[in-house]
């Protein structure tokens, strides 16, 4: 899924009257277990400390450690399932500043990234 401008809005102005973070659910359909294997193949330690990845630890995106807790994410936007799916696959498009290229991942693979980084307390 492919959110214009309209719709990423949207989704940002709802994530702020929903759930709180500590409530959030696990993501239906999406498998934690392989989005902790796709974040070690693609690399992603190379630039952040993310915990059940042991090599490398990266240091120049921020620690991931945690991330199930934040409000935010990069900062910006809602941290919300469906915002996250499509950040992890082009975070250039929304956060140009922050360094992180784009993805390689088919929307299924960008989910169970997701379901991975939001078991990280």
């Amino acid at each position: 899924m492919r959110f214009g401008g309209g719709a990423l809005a949207t989704l940002l102005a709802l994530g702020a009257c929903g759930e709180g973070v500590a409530d959030r659910q696990p993501m239906a359909g999406a498998d934690p277990g392989r989005g902790r294997e796709i974040i070690a193949r693609l690399g992603c330690a190379s630039c952040h400390v993310i915990p059940g990845v042991e090599w490398p630890k990266g240091r120049v995106g921020p620690s991931l450690q945690g991330f199930a807790s934040r409000s935010l994410i990069a900062g910006l936007y809602a941290n919300e399932p469906d915002i996250l799916v499509e950040f992890v696959r082009n975070a250039p498009a929304y956060a140009p500043a922050a360094g992180m290229p784009p993805m390689p991942l088919t929307e299924p693979e960008a989910r169970d990234v997701a379901a991975y980084l939001y078991t990280l307390r």
